[in-house]
């Protein structure tokens, strides 16, 4: 049985682990091996997740007999805090396909709706096939982004929304 659970840092070095086992299967078509070990690095180690918590990105866990085994994060959006940001959710590779990605999805859209949220926004890189993961969960696409991460490199990303 999967357990959603809300996270505190103590459960970075679990996000770390999951991230890049998932970053390395979700983006090796789609980025350069230099851009996905510097993307790793920037929002997957230590300091950088501890400011995420920092920052008030809500995390949570996916645990299958006490092993972590995906995990995503939000936000409240600092411009208007009835709309909130989905900033990350992955699955460990071997437990793709098996609804983990939808209950956590499920998860932020009950707590979200909690605490009177109109929509909830994402990003997802125009490549990567989990936009038809959040389409078929009723995103639609508002606009294109190219975002300059640093070392000249760019997210090219959809920002896609489901409204409530």
């Amino acid at each position: 049985m999967v357990a959603i659970i809300k996270a505190n840092v103590d459960a970075i070095p679990a996000i770390k682990k999951l991230a890049h086992l998932t970053w390395q299967v979700t983006y090796k078509e789609i980025l350069s091996a230099e851009q996905l070990s510097y993307m790793l690095h920037s929002f997957y180690d230590e300091s950088a997740l501890q400011k995420q918590f920092e920052q008030g990105h809500q995390f949570i866990v996916a645990k299958e007999n006490k092993e972590a085994i995906g995990f995503a994060s939000y936000s409240s959006k600092e411009n208007n805090k009835s709309v909130y940001k989905l900033h990350k959710i992955y699955v460990h590779p071997d437990q793709q396909g098996k609804n983990i990605g939808k209950l956590l999805l499920n998860y932020v859209i009950n707590d979200v709706q909690n605490k009177n949220a109109t929509a909830l926004e994402l990003n997802v890189n125009r490549h990567n096939k989990a936009f038809y993961f959040y389409q078929k969960n009723g995103f639609e696409i508002i606009k294109e982004e190219d975002i300059d991460i640093g070392n000249n490199y760019f997210m090219n990303d959809y920002v896609m929304l489901k409204r409530f």
